[in-house]
């Protein structure tokens, strides 16, 4: 392991530290996602009597422990001990990102965003006799037509987001102790006429992870895991960031090209089961009423391959072929670099970077000769011996916000 490395050890519930210098080693890089919770592995070999705590549970025990990595007094990866496992005096630890937690927690609540309203009609009963005037008056007074049905209060989807954590965390024993970011994202959620409310209903039994992962793959948005020493003692700030709409930025000042500071690259790839030459479009209205709109960028040799999106949102022709030509443009691309590896070097520093920045790549790859592309880090993989860094990565145009 490298110098200046060491695992922390703290309880769950009460957070409290329970050992400072955890002897893991390693079986994989730590790993951190964008929008994922990550993952880190390793080993405790042989058996340590002091990973018994003094109430004789283990230090090291599933769902009840938290691992976080320092390097150099920063905190570079956190997450709950979710497996463990054992081989005579050998413990095998697995770990996963506190966001994690949420699968397989059952939503307990109800949310709706854009229900269909339809106010009561006043008048509704009283022409009995179907004249189209109202019974029992004095004189004539014609039956107005009934109320039309309108779109109710939606919720901003960076608040739904909210909402769901909030619920995770106020169950019993369900505080994992993750701050979540304020602001707004400034999309709502359903349809303003009340025409597909967005709802999160206990009745249909739905899981918290998955749909906090529905949320920001639909909107789409970003958001990554942070942790941090803070205040004066030994506390620790455990967030997740929200992008408005993205995280990361369009990195110029940074270089990585091949023999200067990329030691090795992944083999390249096409677009595979995401490549598509044509975006059909389906916007707002129901049944032959839904709106469509087709866009398509047809190559020589190469058969027609075709995606659907359906926004009901878009409720034009030009916001439909705008859509539909940002899909298009994502999924036209020939090669993709899926990862490379790293020297810490002056053209970018380890740690210059964050997830979700958009990084140009400058390779030679056979068959194809030199590629300079722009990629987006979409995780990052920490090396144990601290020389080298990967960065997991995918072709920026392939992300439509």
């Amino acid at each position: 392991m490298a110098e200046g490395w060491r695992f922390i050890a703290v309880r769950a519930l009460p957070e409290e530290v329970l050992d400072w210098e955890v002897p893991l080693t390693l079986s994989s890089n730590p790993r951190r996602d964008l929008s994922g919770p990550g993952s880190m592995n390793g080993a405790i070999e042989p058996e340590y009597s002091r990973l018994l705590g003094p109430d004789g549970r283990p230090i090291i025990e599933e769902w009840g422990t938290k691992l976080f990595l320092e390097v150099d007094g920063a905190l570079r990866w956190g997450g709950i001990v979710t497996k463990t496992s054992f081989d005579g005096p050998k413990a095998m630890v697995q770990c996963e990102g506190f966001s994690a937690y949420a699968h397989g927690i059952p939503y307990e609540s109800h949310m709706l965003s854009g229900p269909l309203i339809t106010p009561k009609d006043p008048y509704a009963g009283k022409d009995k006799n179907h004249d189209g005037w109202v019974d029992g008056k004095k004189g004539k007074q014609k039956v107005p037509p009934p109320p039309k049905p309108y779109g109710g209060p939606r919720i901003d989807a960076f608040v739904a987001f909210r909402n769901i954590w909030n619920h995770i965390q106020s169950r019993p024993y369900g505080n994992i102790g993750l701050t979540i970011d304020d602001g707004y994202l400034g999309d709502l959620l359903g349809a303003a006429d009340g025409s597909d409310p967005w709802e999160l209903a206990w009745w249909n039994h739905p899981d918290c992870g998955q749909a906090l992962d529905q949320l920001a793959q639909s909107i789409p948005f970003d958001w990554i895991e942070t942790h941090a020493w803070t205040g004066t003692g030994n506390q620790i700030d455990s967030r997740i960031r929200l992008g408005r709409p993205r995280l990361g930025r369009k990195r110029d000042d940074l270089r990585f090209a091949d023999g200067e500071n990329i030691a090795a690259i992944a083999k390249p790839e096409g677009m595979g089961d995401e490549y598509a030459n044509e975006v059909m479009v389906l916007g707002k209205g129901e049944g032959r009423k839904m709106w469509r709109f087709q866009v398509h960028r047809y190559e020589a040799g190469r058969l027609r391959r075709v995606v659907t999106v359906a926004d009901k949102s878009l409720k034009t022709a030009a916001t439909m072929r705008a859509r539909g030509m940002q899909e298009l443009n994502a999924r036209t691309g020939s090669i993709q670099i899926p990862a490379i590896q790293l020297i810490n070097h002056p053209n970018a520093r380890f740690g210059a970077w964050q997830l979700g920045d958009d990084i140009r790549v400058q390779v030679h790859v056979p068959w194809y000769g030199d590629i300079d592309l722009w990629h987006r880090i979409v995780s990052e993989e920490i090396s144990t011996d601290g020389g080298t860094c990967v960065l997991n990565l995918r072709r920026s145009d392939s992300f439509v916000y």
